[in-house]
């Protein structure tokens, strides 16, 4: 697989990343501990080095995981994890202060069976917390060897500047994707002038862009799509019709759907790393797949123009989980 620079940073990752958050947390009952071994590791086989987790995915159980699936090749991969949530349960709100950060990476670094992060992501941000500070714990880190990179999620503009000036941030991760394009507008620019790799979470829309959702699709009773608007049966259906242009634009390349959804991203810009989770062995290759497909500029504008005729419908989030959305 072909590797990409995260910005300016020097951090070099597979153009595909795996996030793991699935094989935990979030999407029902937790993928079984050998199957979830196996499909990490099969991903590191089939060119994957770039693997993403955080505290707050089952309390750690997902870091704890992660590290064990990547002991044998810990030195040929780069581990993304998160702080800022209190005791990792995102129910009980953000905590970035840095005395938590300290404590979060000490314990993090242990369940993840390695002396370092390579990329250290805010999972959140902290109003209650001056970015600055944040910047600066995660800058001592640094200098102490424990974390390589500083990154942030889901962090607005003026957040940004305010913690790049501090220490230099390596990458953004937020959620973009064909369905959710909003960074486009203020994010990806800020980005490419401060030169901050971006890397995409649910980049194939939560599932839906896959095509194997529909309006009549059940979801286990502890899967979050549940409480996602978007996700309601009516907007399900109502969102089919962007479903049903990948499937005709993949149907002429001899791609799936999610292999168009994935390439579109990495035609985006070279400094684009999408993170798009499993837990099936044969969804992992269809999206390694992807890195493979080269969208022309033909096929761009086509999509483009399908798309301009379609507006998705429902909101990402509950008002709950939005109103920690920096902006």
């Amino acid at each position: 697989m072909q590797k990409r620079m995260l910005g300016n940073s020097g951090l070099e990752v597979s153009a595909l990343g795996l996030g793991c958050m699935g094989l935990s947390y979030g999407y029902g009952p937790a993928t079984d501990k050998a199957d979830a071994i196996k499909l990490i590791r099969s991903a590191f086989d089939q060119g994957v080095t770039f693997f993403d987790t955080a505290e707050a995915y089952a309390q750690g159980e997902n870091e704890t995981l992660l590290g064990e699936a990547l002991a044998p090749f810990r030195d040929q991969v780069v581990i993304a994890t998160k702080f800022g949530f209190e005791g990792g349960d995102v129910q009980r709100g953000v905590n970035s202060k840095p005395d938590n950060i300290r404590a979060v990476t000490d314990a993090a670094l242990k369940r993840l069976r390695t002396d370092r992060i390579d990329l250290l992501y805010q999972h959140r941000v902290d109003p209650g917390v001056p970015i600055e500070d944040v910047a600066g714990a995660v800058k001592e880190l640094i200098a102490q060897g424990k974390v390589k990179h500083f990154g942030m999620s889901e962090a607005g503009v003026q957040s940004i500047r305010r913690a790049h000036a501090v220490q230099p941030v390596a990458a953004l991760q937020s959620e973009y994707s064909l369905w959710w394009r909003e960074p486009e507008a203020e994010i990806v620019p800020l980005l490419e002038e401060l030169g901050i790799g971006f890397v995409p979470f649910s980049p194939l829309g939560k599932g839906f862009l896959t095509g194997a959702i529909t309006g009549g699709t059940s979801f286990d009773k502890t899967d979050f799509r549940n409480i996602v608007p978007r996700f309601s049966a009516e907007n399900r259906d109502a969102n089919q019709a962007l479903v049903d242009v990948l499937k005709q634009i993949a149907a002429g390349l001899n791609a799936t759907p999610a292999q168009v959804a994935l390439a579109w991203l990495l035609a985006q810009k070279p400094w684009i790393a999408p993170i798009p989770g499993t837990t099936k062995l044969h969804r992992l290759t269809e999206n390694v797949g992807a890195a493979a497909l080269e969208l022309s500029a033909g096929n761009l504008r086509e999509i483009e123009a399908a798309l301009a005729s379609i507006t998705v419908q429902g909101d990402r989030y509950p008002a709950h989980l939005q109103a920690r959305v920096d902006r």
